[in-house]
């Protein structure tokens, strides 16, 4: 089955599209990565996404522009891939949208919200979409977060020791697979989020990343701001557990800031930057973690990954592309594997991992211009990933 996977992250940058085609053979899920494609949003829709996301205030209208505005740029993208990556042939599409909020309340995920309405890309493509993923999970008590970990874990599965992937986009989120125990999987805390909301303070929105940590590196760890930082609750709660914007963000930062007056952009940057590197090194040691496997856009980010390695001496840290997974378009393929699961009768979501009651299909499925026609469930959910060429 070929299958288009869509998805932005909290970094709001760009949206990306990857295809692949996916088999189900017996107990392993093989999957050939078919290319890529990262497609920045139009400009006044991302000043739209920045101006609504929290904490802001917004209105009904504002979401109903952004859902059809997301949802027809989602579905340019959706069409650019099944021309160039797939020849004009696709069975699937599978739609993670935008992340308007994850409501949590004292650690538990009340609902979440992501927006682009589906209708458009089943429209432009002619394809059935799965979209609206995470909800279901919530419903099921869990925290609807982070749903890569079921691609994570089939993947790390055929790896020794305990090895755990991570993922660096706007949230650093981590899944664990230790040896006869169930994977386990968390949000440690950001990642691009505050050090993207910091850059484009500081420059007056110029800039959107500290680009390949150019400026991190010239900068100096500030320990009064690091452990202001490292002293948020969030830290200390028990995995499973799910963050993102609604958290840290720019009014978040302010008001560390005006508690550590004084500090350069730089230095700022080289805190936030160690700051993740900490979360994600702790998160590591307490899980006994022997290898790391990264992914996202925070791979690019040379300072961090450095900062991450000095934190993790001994801990081999390499890309998921040392697996035959791309790292830029590991998340757009989860979403894709999660979509074939759920085309195939298959629960997408790992209790362990997210904290819910029990395992979930996810998702909502939006047919394209012909009738709905779903395979016959599949007898048992695979337990390994294999990526072939």
């Amino acid at each position: 089955m070929r299958v288009i996977g869509l998805m932005s992250g909290t970094s709001y940058d760009a949206i990306e599209a990857a295809a692949a085609d996916l088999t189900l053979d017996d107990d392993t899920l093989r999957l050939r990565p078919l290319g890529h494609l990262s497609v920045p949003y139009p400009d006044d829709l991302r000043s739209l996404i920045a101006a609504t996301l929290p904490p802001a205030a917004t209105t009904a209208q504002t979401c109903c522009a952004l859902d059809t505005g997301i949802g027809r740029a989602f579905a340019t993208v959706a069409e650019r891939a099944l021309h160039e990556l797939c020849a004009d042939v696709a069975d699937l599409v599978v739609s993670h949208g935008q992340t308007l909020y994850h409501w949590v309340d004292s650690g538990t995920v009340r609902g979440t919200l992501q927006l682009g309405q589906p209708a458009w890309i089943a429209q432009h493509t002619g394809l059935p979409v799965v979209s609206d993923l995470r909800s279901k999970d919530v419903a099921a008590g869990g925290q609807g977060a982070p749903l890569v970990s079921m691609t994570d874990a089939l993947l790390l599965r055929a790896l020794p020791g305990t090895p755990a992937a991570l993922n660096l986009g706007g949230i650093a989120n981590i899944t664990v697979v230790a040896p006869d125990t169930e994977p386990l999987a968390f949000d440690a805390g950001p990642a691009n989020a505050l050090l993207d909301a910091a850059i484009g303070h500081f420059t007056g929105g110029a800039a959107h990343c500290d680009e390949d940590g150019r400026r991190a590196a010239a900068g100096r760890t500030d320990p009064d701001l690091l452990r202001l930082l490292l002293s948020d609750p969030y830290y200390r709660g028990p995995a499973p557990k799910s963050t993102g914007k609604e958290h840290f963000h720019l009014p978040y930062l302010q008001k560390a800031l005006g508690r550590t007056p004084g500090l350069g952009t730089d230095d700022v940057l080289a805190t936030l930057t160690r700051l993740t590197a900490v979360i994600v090194a702790d998160a590591c040691r307490a899980h006994q973690v022997t290898e790391l496997i990264a992914s996202g856009g925070g791979t690019r980010n040379p300072t961090l990954m450095r900062m991450i390695s000095e934190e993790l001496p001994g801990v081999p840290l390499r890309p998921s592309d040392d697996l035959g997974l791309p790292s830029e378009a590991k998340e757009a393929l989860a979403f894709a594997v999660l979509g074939f699961l759920t085309f195939h009768g298959l629960p997408g979501t790992l209790p362990s991992s997210t904290g819910a009651r029990h395992a979930t299909l996810l998702g909502s499925i939006t047919p394209g211009h012909r009738p709905l026609r779903l395979p016959e469930p599949a007898p048992r959910p695979p337990r390994i990933l294999r990526i072939t060429a």
